[in-house]
């Protein structure tokens, strides 16, 4: 996992990657009655439940330093330092494309909550597709995004076949990639695109001459002439994909408590 990238761009994470609560029905939906969750590549901590116990692993300190509850364990996905078994479930939002094995921590997931395992990715070819400011603007992304994993990677490493749409609100409070879709105003502002992990690893010189050409696009109109379609939905499919993987055997019953959050930090880090 490429805690650099994130000690480098992280710092803004709080104020622009809020969690969307459309989105989050989807995350917590697979999620419904596991009482231990871990929530590996956590970030600030978006999407995890609140009405129950979570451990994060997340190996930035920028990121760490932005959380406001809940215990967590600085490491890396493809090394988690926790025990077989631990977790009811296992949680990884919009992080599998920064681990250096997407294969190994996908089976670090598998070893340390075997009964359910629920990653936010992509299908890379409709993502690429259909993002207009990958395929218009910053066609580099897209290239980065290539060599990385793919939604077919993930559910084939989890051994599922459970892999469902998350479409994205055109209002999103989450500033990722695609969710200023029918707000192209808001990718030339620094602060947003420092939020988004794809931007920071362009060479900023080549950023800002896209960014004057969508600039461009927005006075002159072509924009919206291209997009027109856009304009007229509340939500879509960008190619956002939630693999769901596990059998789930728990009882239906979310309730937990912090103390047992910090008695399993404790435990997993011995």
């Amino acid at each position: 996992m490429e805690a650099p990238v994130y000690d480098a761009i992280g710092r803004g994470y709080a104020r622009h990657r809020m969690p969307d609560p459309r989105i989050a029905a989807h995350i917590e939906a697979p999620l419904a009655g596991a009482r231990r969750i871990v929530n590996v590549g956590a970030g600030a901590g978006s999407y995890e439940p609140a009405d129950r116990p979570v451990v994060a692993v997340e190996p930035s300190r920028t990121m760490i330093r932005q959380r406001e509850r809940g215990p967590v364990v600085q490491a890396v996905a493809e090394r988690l330092p926790l025990r077989d078994a631990a977790f009811d479930a296992a949680l990884a939002v919009l992080t599998v494309h920064h681990w250096s094995d997407p294969e190994g921590g996908l089976a670090e997931l598998r070893r340390v909550a075997p009964a359910r395992q629920v990653v936010l990715t992509w299908d890379a070819p409709v993502f690429h597709r259909r993002c207009w400011i990958l395929r218009d603007y910053v066609p580099e992304i897209a290239e980065q995004a290539s060599e990385s994993v793919d939604v077919s990677l993930v559910a084939g490493a989890l051994g599922s076949d459970d892999v469902r749409p998350v479409p994205v609100p055109h209002d999103c409070r989450d500033g990722f990639l695609a969710a200023y879709w029918r707000r192209p105003t808001a990718y030339l502002d620094p602060s947003v695109r420092g939020a988004i992990s794809g931007f920071a690893k362009l060479d900023p010189e080549r950023v800002e001459r896209a960014m004057a050409r969508l600039a461009a696009d927005l006075d002159s109109g072509a924009w919206e002439r291209r997009n027109r379609e856009l304009l007229e939905v509340d939500e879509f499919d960008f190619g956002y994909r939630l693999v769901v993987a596990g059998e789930s055997p728990w009882e239906a019953d979310p309730r937990g408590s912090a103390d047992d959050a910090r008695d399993s930090a404790k435990r997993n880090r011995g």
